[in-house]
């Protein structure tokens, strides 16, 4: 079975554009413009995107601005800084990590079964 491809944006490079990927990949340049994985989202410390990010997953310790819809799990790290309208299922914000903006759950809300 092939694995998944992994992309890379280096620290130094600059992308403006959209960018579409069926693996995952990881920002440590910047990108303004949105960007589209069917895997995982990775924001490094020297990472920044602004513009709107879809995935399965998200984890980030960089700088994002934007709207964020995630499938699965989105992390932020303490060195985040994000401006974020998201939607996700899952939301671990580390201490130390700074959002600004609005956050759903995607999960809808159903009362507990006895």
């Amino acid at each position: 079975m092939e694995s998944p491809a992994r992309n890379l944006i280096g620290k130094d490079t600059v992308i403006k554009g959209d960018v579409e990927s069926s693996g995952d990949i990881r920002v440590d340049g910047k990108l303004i413009g949105s960007l589209k994985s069917n895997g995982k989202i990775v924001v490094g410390q020297t990472g920044c995107i602004e513009g709107d990010l879809t995935c399965k997953q998200a984890d980030i310790s960089g700088v994002v601005k934007g709207v964020l819809k995630c499938d699965e799990l989105t992390t932020l790290k303490a060195t985040s800084r994000v401006e974020l309208d998201m939607t996700t299922k899952q939301l671990c914000i580390e201490v130390g990590a700074v959002f600004t903006g609005k956050c759903q759950m995607s999960q809808p809300l159903t009362p507990p079964t006895k």
